[in-house]
């Protein structure tokens, strides 16, 4: 697998979805359902299309997409998502 940044690169691009700052933000994986801060997480791609993987298991937790001026965030391999901030 290539390299990967971790979960504070998505920083920016969060917090002007959400309004917040997303570090203080925490997850479960899906699979196999460890909790995590999102800046633990293993982040691959650029800043048009982020893959977001589970720091245990590899599972992909979040896809960030972004094209022109829309950002679509899935968010299907997270059973929960919290802000902790």
């Amino acid at each position: 697998m290539s390299s990967h940044l971790d979960g504070n690169v998505l920083a920016g691009t969060l917090s002007e979805l959400t309004g917040t700052d997303p570090s203080g933000t925490m997850s479960q994986c899906l699979g196999c359902r460890d909790v995590s801060p999102l800046a633990a997480e293993l982040v691959f791609g650029t800043p048009d299309a982020w893959v977001v993987r589970c720091r245990h298991c590899d599972d992909v937790l979040l896809v960030v997409l972004h094209h022109e001026e829309t950002t679509r965030v899935t968010l299907d391999g997270v059973r929960w998502w919290t802000d902790l901030g």
